[in-house]
């Protein structure tokens, strides 16, 4: 299946590039045939002093009106074919790309919503690309209980550690480390770990790490961890026992 994916995204990748290329090279056609003509003009001597003059007024005109249209194309050439942050298929912060040109690139959110953002736009902001990130790490934050036994701890540590180093997909190293104690009835802990692989497929990587979270919750109930809320005190006051409209009043601290 991860080889069909691949290679599916190949041949878009190319199917999109070979797009771009062709917008590229319609632009840049244009614009050797308007300098090609006006060579032309000059060389059989049919173009004027004056005639040079109202060409160059009118060039002046369309910069003017049409500047910031050419710096917008100029840059998305360069975001496209010089910096080219992401391919068809790669998963990113800002969605999944779908399709590239040379103005604009289509992402595809988890929902299927198909998203278009200018690549004028796009070159000002980062952009963090999954498909080309190395092996990625995840976080699991849990609480036990702020009573627990610091034995009790270490064995968790060591049963977590026996898991990953047994588990081929995940990597040896990681961290439990315990961050906060809060309301001073509970110590709130994080697993730091690292996959196998980047988030790419995240459909993947949630599986992975739910089934980290099930081993947690086996490992939690077999040293009997647990986390209690503190106890409340309650005060009763009854009052008016013997009338037949007796009242209670209940004081909760």
């Amino acid at each position: 299946v991860k080889v069909y994916t691949d290679r599916k995204t190949l041949v878009h990748a190319l199917s999109d590039t070979k797009t771009a290329v062709k917008q590229l090279n319609t632009l840049v056609t244009v614009v050797l045939i308007i300098v090609t003509v006006i060579i032309w003009l000059l060389l059989l001597e049919i173009a004027t002093t004056k005639l040079l003059l109202l060409l160059s007024s009118q060039l002046v005109v369309a910069a003017f009106m049409f500047g910031n249209t050419c710096k917008t194309i100029f840059e998305a050439i360069v975001f496209v074919f010089v910096m080219h942050p992401f391919d068809v298929g790669d998963r990113c912060v800002v969605d999944g790309v779908q399709e590239m040109n040379i103005l604009t690139t289509v992402f595809l959110k988890l929902d299927n919503e198909k998203v278009c953002y200018p690549n004028s736009v796009l070159a000002t902001k980062p952009i963090s690309n999954y498909y080309r990130s190395p092996d990625m790490g995840d976080t699991i934050e849990f609480s036990i209980d702020f009573l627990t036994p610091a034995k009790t701890i270490g064995r968790l540590k060591e049963e977590i550690k026996k898991h990953l180093e047994a588990n081929t997909l995940w990597r040896p190293n990681h961290l439990v480390v315990v961050k906060e104690i809060e309301n001073v009835n509970k110590l709130k802990m994080a697993l730091f770990c690292n996959h196998t692989m980047n988030f790419q497929d995240f459909r993947e990587k949630n599986r992975r790490r739910t089934e980290l979270v099930l081993e947690l919750k086996r490992i939690f109930e077999e040293l009997g961890i647990r986390y209690n809320l503190l106890p409340q005190h309650v005060n009763l006051n009854q009052v008016n026992q013997d009338r037949p409209d007796a009242t209670y009043a209940t004081t909760w601290s």
